[in-house]
Order: structure tokens, then C-alpha cells, then sequence
């Protein structure tokens, strides 16, 4: 990989970030407060990011506890087109206590999509340990390493909700990033917000919630302009403001639903209406929670 120094990285990375500037919009975050996110250096990402990045910015990262969540429930997400109480009270359990679960994956890949996959992988998500989307059964052969980072301020105030998996057998991350709740203009209640950290940037995905039959559960990304739920790519500008890409052509929805007792999810991507890759999750409560 050619590296152009500190400032710019590696040369794919630049291109990249130049790709969003050229092709998107440059905005002030107090204008666009769904864009808020932390940026990441132009040497990569890896399992550790969010306690370095919290004390670059003199926050604490606050002690674990075996039930901490990636969010308040789904009471978090209440408004008038969504009701909480709807939800299955088992998948409402697992986003306020995350950590007490464990989590088993497979995935598929959907024909040509699979070499596609392995490019990003040899050119982005190995290098950045970052977005490393299983290639095959194979990587998650040994399970997925999880765990929840917490930052808060000096007296001890959670203002961060961190989220990293790692796979067991290849030691690789293979989701870094912040989880919460925002509100965004194409969406009349509050959305899921997942930011994942990228150099001098991140890509962040907003989630809307639907309440699906028998007490399930759907976020999806299914928006068509800026401002809608979806993926976005951010490259860092001045201070307060950065360059946004709103790729419309990419999609994705997470269906969950309690099935003999157990939380089994659906996570699927698309682009360009083509579906490239499933992802299964077996979801049930640690052994020790009793």
C-alpha cells in the first residue's frame, strides 16, 4: 500500500475521502447533529479505539458491568409511530443489557458479491481492523468475542456507548463502533446511530425502528435522500463541520424475533437493490446470568 504520511494515509484511504468530498456536501454539524461521531487516524482503527480515543479528548472510560446495554431499551426509541411496549420484552432485555448475551453468527454471501467482499477485506477492513465482514463460516468458527466500553466525564456521566466484536479465531475486530439514539429531519421519532469509526472520518448508519408481528423487531435503513435513515460517509473538514455522503444505493435492515426462547436475528445487506450478504444471529442470555 503506498502511504502519503500522516496527515493523508495510504493512498486507497485518500482516494476514498476525496470520493466523499467530490461527491457529497460539506455541512456544520450543529446543522446536521446526526453526523456527530468520532473520527479515526489514518493508521487504523483496532479493538482498543474508543479507550484511546477517550482519553485524547479527557474522558474516562468507566467500569464494566456485566449487564451494561448499547442503549435504554427500546423506551429509547418510543414515539408516535413506534410502540416500545409492542416489543417482545426478551429483545427489549438484550439492547439494555447486551453484555449479559452471547451471540453466535453465520454468514452468506450472495454469488459474485463474495469476491467483492474479499477485496474490501485486502484493501480496507484487515488493514483498518474495522468492518471486517465474515468472508465465510470459517472466521466464526470459535464465536465472537463481546464487549461494551463506556465513556463518561470526569464525575462518572456515560456520554459514550461503545460496542466491539472481535473474532475468536482470527483475533481481528469486526464491528468498532458507537451506539446510541438521534433524531434525523426524514424521521418522525427517534433512530438507532451507529458510528464506525474510519481514517479522518466514519461511516454511520441511522436505523429506523418498526415493531414486526409477534413482538419483533426491525431497523432499517430504507431511506432515499439526505436527511433519511441510511449510510452516510463523513470526512472530517474544519472545526464543527464536515464533508457527508449520503449513499442511497446502500441498504440494510436487522429483523429480530424470539424463536423457542431464544432471539434469532436477521441481518441483511443490499446495494443497488441487489442482496450481497446475511448475516445470522443466535442470541441467548450467559450461562452465569442464571
Amino acid at each position: 500500500m503506498v502511504w502519503l504520511g500522516e496527515r493523508r494515509g495510504h493512498l486507497v484511504d485518500w482516494v476514498t475521502q476525496r470520493w466523499v468530498q467530490l461527491t457529497g456536501r460539506r455541512i456544520a454539524l450543529a446543522d446536521a447533529p446526526w453526523l456527530r461521531g468520532p473520527a479515526g487516524s489514518t493508521r487504523g482503527i483496532e479493538a482498543d479505539f474508543f479507550e484511546r480515543w477517550g482519553r485524547a479528548h479527557d474522558l474516562r472510560v468507566l467500569p464494566s458491568h456485566p449487564e451494561d446495554g448499547l442503549i435504554d431499551g427500546m423506551q429509547a426509541l418510543a414515539s408516535s409511530g413506534f410502540d416500545p411496549a409492542a416489543v417482545d420484552p426478551r429483545i427489549h432485555d438484550f439492547y439494555a443489557h447486551t453484555a449479559a448475551f452471547d451471540l453466535r453468527i453465520r454468514s452468506r454471501w450472495s454469488g459474485p458479491f463474495r469476491a467483492v467482499g474479499w477485496l474490501i477485506a485486502r484493501l480496507f477492513a484487515r488493514r483498518l481492523a474495522q468492518l471486517n465482514l465474515p468472508l465465510s463460516d470459517r472466521e466464526l468458527r470459535g464465536g465472537m468475542e463481546s464487549r461494551i466500553v463506556r465513556l463518561g466525564d470526569a464525575q462518572g456521566r456515560g456520554l459514550h456507548t461503545a460496542w466491539v466484536r472481535t473474532s475468536v479465531r482470527t483475533g481481528l475486530p469486526v464491528f468498532v463502533g458507537r451506539y446510541g439514539t438521534t433524531t434525523i429531519p426524514g424521521h418522525p421519532g427517534p433512530c438507532i446511530q451507529v458510528v464506525f469509526p474510519l481514517p479522518n472520518g466514519n461511516a454511520i448508519v441511522i436505523l429506523r425502528p418498526r415493531v414486526d408481528p409477534e413482538g419483533g423487531l426491525s431497523l432499517v435503513s430504507d431511506g432515499s435522500r439526505f436527511g433519511d435513515p441510511g449510510f452516510y460517509f463523513t470526512v472530517t473538514a474544519e472545526h464543527g463541520q464536515v464533508w457527508a455522503r449520503y449513499v442511497r444505493t446502500m441498504k440494510e435492515q436487522l429483523s429480530l424475533r424470539v424463536q423457542d426462547e431464544v432471539i434469532v436475528a436477521r441481518h441483511r445487506f443490499a446495494v443497488f437493490g441487489l442482496p450481497f450478504l446475511e448475516l445470522r444471529y443466535r442470541i441467548e442470555p450467559r450461562a452465569e446470568r442464571g
